[in-house]
């Protein structure tokens, strides 16, 4: 007996899952709306970013082909989109309704796949998690380019990576736009990355980058390229203050 084809059911269509095509931009599904479908993304790029109550946006991650998302729908009938995802590149997908998703899930190589990638996930969200805890502004900023130029150990050919602004790079790693660009010039004029006509839509990244995260392999500082120190929370601003007025009043 022929087992399931769990390449094929993916790449084709029929009850329950149907392929889509988005565009640049075009969002897969909105944060706040009811999550009735898992999406599977055969061929494109694709982000999730999350806005809070006042209204910030930020972005949590990117995906690449291969990569499942709205995964929450499997929750339950009344579960929320957590996130927006939104297409980066031309993208081709699989939309899967819930009722589909948990009837395929019963196929063991079906099964063994998807786990597979949520094991995945819960690995890169842990290691994410880590890199904001102990690693600097400019080592996250190397592990995202990373993480983009080479997915999973596939390579991108010629280490191109998608169209992403700096603005969407300073939220993912927590910092402000004009340090990402600050890292981006040194990282680029130590030959880690290079602009192909000096534009950002054609960046390209040297596997010598790893270095920067893995070795804290970076030259010397020197007066040309300063170390610009990470900003102090301001829990502890608050609580340096609150110890020094009470100096100056004890000293009074």
């Amino acid at each position: 007996m022929k087992g399931f084809d769990v390449k094929q059911y993916l790449s084709g269509e029929g009850t329950g899952h149907t392929v889509v095509h988005l565009k640049p931009k075009e969002r897969f599904f909105r944060q706040g709306a009811y999550a009735t479908e898992v999406f599977y993304l055969d061929v494109g790029r694709a982000k999730l970013t999350v806005v809070s109550k006042r209204g910030k946006e930020a972005t949590v991650t990117l995906l690449d082909a291969g990569d499942f998302l709205g995964e929450e729908a499997l929750t339950g009938d009344r579960a929320h989109r957590a996130t927006t995802a939104t297409a980066l590149t031309q993208c081709t997908a699989l939309r899967i309704s819930r009722a589909e998703m948990l009837r395929v899930m019963e196929e063991a190589t079906f099964a063994e796949v998807f786990t597979a990638f949520m094991l995945k996930r819960g690995i890169r969200t842990q290691a994410d998690l880590v890199d904001q805890l102990f690693n600097s502004s400019e080592q996250r900023l190397a592990r995202i380019l990373l993480l983009m130029g080479d997915f999973d150990g596939q390579p991108v050919p010629g280490g191109r990576i998608p169209p992403i602004t700096q603005g969407m790079l300073a939220e993912m790693i927590g910092t402000t736009r004009s340090r990402v660009s600050f890292f981006m010039n040194r990282f680029r004029k130590l030959g880690y990355i290079n602009y192909e006509g000096h534009s950002s839509d054609n960046l390209r990244i040297n596997k010598q980058l790893l270095n920067v995260v893995l070795h804290d392999d970076l030259p010397e500082q020197n007066a040309k390229h300063p170390v610009i120190p990470d900003p102090v929370p301001d829990k502890i601003l608050d609580r340096n203050r609150t110890t020094l007025l009470g100096t100056i009043h004890r000293a009074s």
